[in-house]
């Protein structure tokens, strides 16, 4: 689950990593009110939606920048007026772009050197681990891929937590003076709670600066959490802002779905994360678009499935559907009935290709054979991808 920058930076403050004094507005009446708590001298508006490039956007009107430094809180308030409820597009939001529908107004500040700082889970050692750059406001990706020697990397025990010489260590390896590295010690020792006792995914700031009088302070702010783990945070989950999240995905996630929106047109339905990477990369291979990711676990009910062909269906940008189930706790006959559950309730009107494979697999064909629906049976995953290809071609 991803938040808006100014949610985690009221967590920074819970967990002593110093941020500049801010304040909200998610209407035009808000504004003066936010503004009035800040100082009267610089103030930077920033546009709140869940995609990064905001700086060098452009809304659909014309009006250049989710990002404003403002001369005073006029021009503040001026820019507040552009963006909300304004469309912003950036690299990441696609064409389509994201409404605006929260302005982060916040205290300009000075800055004498930016840094990267991020705590996340390395999957290869299953450790977290700190990632640091003296590269600050750069995407980390480029530096990794034009500068790699430029990236720290510290892995931390989580039987002992973040350690004061781990501090240290990062502090000076980025170049900091002693006081600076007191103060950067004490920051990733509460960025690292944060981390922890929240079950994030990811804990970042880009930039971690350095002002001119020696204060090492997080600039910007980004958080995400695990949502296996929500259930334990209910004042992260009331964080959440649907406007940011895909319909579909808000859908599936009621009936407990695993599904994530694509650009494509063929949907893919299948049983295991694995499985469903598999399916969108063959059909990729043969020349199609997927629509989405969609797993439906291995334990689905036909209830569950008849749901999935719904949230696939009310995109309109399907034009198929591939249906790929490998058997084992989830029978392919119980899946057989929920795709002809799913066909006559929800009115399939586009090309259907199944591929069953697996415990009681001749069960499951016997039944959609004798469906007399319009299903066309796959042997083979590469057999179903190149059907459903076709059948849009």
């Amino acid at each position: 689950m991803n938040i808006h920058e100014y949610q985690p930076k009221q967590l920074f403050r819970e967990y002593g990593v110093p941020v500049a004094k801010g304040a909200v507005a998610k209407s035009t009446a808000e504004i003066d009110t936010a503004l009035a708590t800040l100082p009267t001298g610089k103030i930077v508006v920033k546009s709140q939606i869940h995609a990064g490039g905001r700086g060098k956007g452009k809304f659909t009107d014309g009006f250049a920048g989710g990002v404003k430094i403002a001369d005073n809180p006029a021009q503040a308030k001026e820019y507040a007026l552009r963006m909300l409820g304004n469309t912003l597009v950036t690299h990441q939001t696609g064409p389509a772009g994201r409404k605006v529908q929260t302005v982060f107004f916040t205290e300009a500040t000075a800055i004498a050197k930016e840094y990267y700082l991020a705590i996340l889970l390395d999957r290869a050692t299953s450790l977290p681990v700190v990632i640091a750059s003296t590269e600050g406001g750069m995407d980390i990706e480029h530096v990794a891929a034009h500068t790699p020697e430029k990236i720290l990397r510290r892995h931390v025990d989580p039987a002992l937590g973040m350690r004061t010489f781990q501090g240290r260590d990062i502090g000076y390896s980025l170049g900091l003076g002693e006081e600076q590295v007191k103060q950067f010690t004490k920051l990733l020792e509460g960025l690292y709670k944060l981390y922890w006792e929240k079950d994030c995914a990811l804990v970042e700031i880009n930039p971690l600066i350095l002002t001119p009088d020696g204060r090492v302070e997080a600039l910007d702010a980004k958080v995400s959490f695990d949502d296996n783990a929500l259930f334990r945070h209910p004042e992260i989950q009331a964080l959440r802002d649907l406007n940011e999240e895909d319909p579909k995905e808000i859908e599936a996630s009621k009936s407990n779905l695993n599904y994530i929106a694509l650009d494509g047109n063929i949907a893919c339905l299948v049983n295991g994360a694995g499985l469903a990477m598999a399916t969108m990369d063959i059909i990729q291979y043969f020349g199609g678009k997927p629509a989405n990711f969609l797993d439906v676990g291995g334990g689905a009910t036909e209830e569950q499935v008849t749901a999935a062909f719904r949230i696939i269906l009310s995109d309109p940008a399907v034009k198929g559907i591939l249906v790929n189930i490998f058997g084992g706790i989830m029978k392919c006959d119980i899946i057989a009935r929920g795709v002809i559950a799913a066909a006559k309730n929800v009115q399939i009107k586009v090309p259907l290709v199944v591929r069953l494979e697996g415990t009681n697999v001749q069960l499951g064909r016997e039944i959609l054979a004798q469906s007399g629906l319009a299903i066309t049976p796959a042997e083979s995953l590469s057999d179903a991808a190149q059907k459903i290809v076709k059948a849009l071609k």
